[in-house]
């Protein structure tokens, strides 16, 4: 498939996992493909703050929010952001001086996490519809970017890399949960589009991975977590035969879960000022804000 093919088939497919429930997400590959077929990928957020249930799908491969070093008063980009589930434990971590931006190009998310922000009466978080490799997000605007699940389903990884240092402040960093492959997969799971939107066909060898994060001039870059996703033998004989299946378990082919960090290029003590700074000036911002417009006899109320 060419990539817009791929980007097609992938907003077809979260067009319908939005309208799912996490049960059905969960129990299946990254919600594409029967319920109760498998549950390879996901791991709970019950434990962080702000997590709500409403807006976990299911969809992740790792939790990127949870290593992802989030300060007060941060302003915090996530990349695919669905339901919202990684902004609003981001939120939590970022407090109400900060902001946080989610951007997915799927319009049945983008609704469904706006809609649970509203619930929860979040003002400083917004959901904006765009590509990630094209983001709708100002240059050097932001502190901290996070994605859980996402590059993987992206054509051009090394654009949506390009795309994080020009919005990231220079200093800023991320914290991104992937789908990563050690050796070759074999050919019908490659083509299949099914398993593409479902998070494993379109990863990407773990060296090229994380040599796209070097090219792209990031730095300070470690892997904070790494687990293997066993796929259940019934899956793969949807798309393969039992011979090719036999070869392919024979390989020692490996998928993947990885959470990786990287830093934009900035100096260290430039960094630290320029955010004591911006929280002076949220804080600020915030305190004007509590003693606008109503106090007696403003006349405005």
């Amino acid at each position: 498939m060419n990539a817009e093919n791929i980007k097609a088939s992938v907003r077809d497919q979260y067009s319908k996992i939005a309208l799912q429930d996490k049960d059905t997400n969960s129990t299946s590959c990254c919600g594409v493909g029967a319920p109760g077929t498998c549950d390879i990928m996901a791991d709970s957020y019950a434990h962080l703050s702000g997590y709500n249930p409403d807006a976990d799908l299911g969809l992740g491969c790792g939790l990127p929010t949870e290593f992802a070093r989030i300060e007060a008063g941060d302003v915090v980009l996530d990349l695919g952001s669905g339901a919202g589930n990684d902004c609003f434990v981001a939120r939590a971590e970022t407090g109400p001086t900060g902001k946080v931006i989610g951007v997915d190009f799927t319009p049945n998310m983008i609704e469904r996490a706006r809609q649970n922000a509203e619930k929860l009466g979040y003002h400083n978080v917004e959901f904006r519809q765009g590509d990630i490799e094209d983001l709708p997000v100002n240059a050097a605007s932001v502190d901290v970017v996070v994605s859980n699940c996402v590059l993987n389903l992206v054509p051009d990884k090394a654009r949506v890399f390009a795309e994080i240092l020009r919005v990231l402040r220079p200093g800023g960093h991320f914290s991104i949960s992937d789908v990563v492959l050690v050796g070759q997969l074999p050919e019908p799971i490659i083509a299949s589009a099914e398993l593409y939107a479902g998070c494993v066909s379109g990863a990407v060898q773990m060296d090229t991975y994380l040599d796209l994060i070097r090219e792209a001039g990031f730095e300070n870059m470690g892997v904070q977590k790494q687990k293997p996703i066993l796929i259940p033998d019934q899956i793969l004989l949807e798309h393969l035969t039992p011979k090719e299946l036999e070869n392919f378990l024979a390989s020692g082919t490996g998928i993947f879960s990885i959470t990786v960090y990287a830093e934009a290029p900035g100096d260290p003590v430039e960094k630290e000022q320029n955010a004591e700074k911006r929280k002076l000036e949220l804080r600020k911002l915030a305190s004007e804000a509590g003693k606008a417009c109503c106090a007696p006899g403003s006349g405005c109320c």
